[in-house]
């Protein structure tokens, strides 16, 4: 079984999710968009991107259905079952859509566009979007203040979704300091070493 990985946000959820489970997986580093890459990787995933991981019988693209894979090949109540599935769900859907999408656009204007563009970042689109992150990070605030994790006080995977974005938060300019009890929550998925340093060990 091989997960195939990047350094990049949705990737490094989905090893942190493939270290903290302790999966039997083979990690290999890969960059599916590169032009002597891309035609090669093209039948592993149509869309040409990472996270992949391929079985003996089948191959799974996107980071969510990685970790409920995983999760199932663990035996890992990670991801949730049963009544706290459907809490567990709304906060992958929730943060996919309306935490994570303004701050990733940071993510890759600060951080992941200068690698192989010169041209500026589009302040007044940032703007909006930063706009955008504070009114959903005041809700997840809100939330934290009396919640030690997403779901039913325990670790599950809704913490390393809505916390995608996190590790990259002082590169990508996020406002975290404004936000004490994200930051607490955070620095509480940062004392796992699976989610701190999902790489140690792999690949450069």
């Amino acid at each position: 079984m091989k997960l195939y990985y990047s350094h990049n946000l949705n990737p490094r959820v989905a090893v942190a999710v493939a270290r903290y489970l302790k999966s039997p997986v083979e990690y290999v580093r890969a960059m599916p968009r590169h032009p002597a890459h891309e035609e090669a990787f093209r039948p592993i995933n149509p869309n040409t991107l990472v996270p992949v991981l391929v079985e003996e019988h089948q191959t799974l693209w996107e980071t969510d259905a990685i970790a409920c894979r995983l999760a199932q090949l663990a035996g890992s109540p990670f991801w949730c079952a049963g009544d706290r599935l459907p809490n567990m769900l709304m906060w992958i859907s929730w943060s996919t859509h309306h935490f994570t999408l303004p701050a990733s656009n940071h993510y890759f204007e600060r951080l992941v566009k200068p690698t192989f563009s010169d041209e500026p970042a589009n302040e007044a689109r940032l703007a909006e979007d930063m706009e955008t992150f504070r009114k959903y990070a005041a809700i997840l605030d809100q939330y934290l203040k009396l919640h030690t994790w997403l779901v039913d006080e325990r670790l599950s995977y809704a913490d390393f979704r809505t916390a995608s974005v996190l590790p990259f938060a002082r590169g990508a300019r996020l406002p975290l300091a404004d936000y004490p009890n994200i930051e607490r929550w955070h620095a509480r998925l940062e004392e796992i070493d699976a989610w701190r340093e999902p790489f140690a060990g792999l690949a450069e």
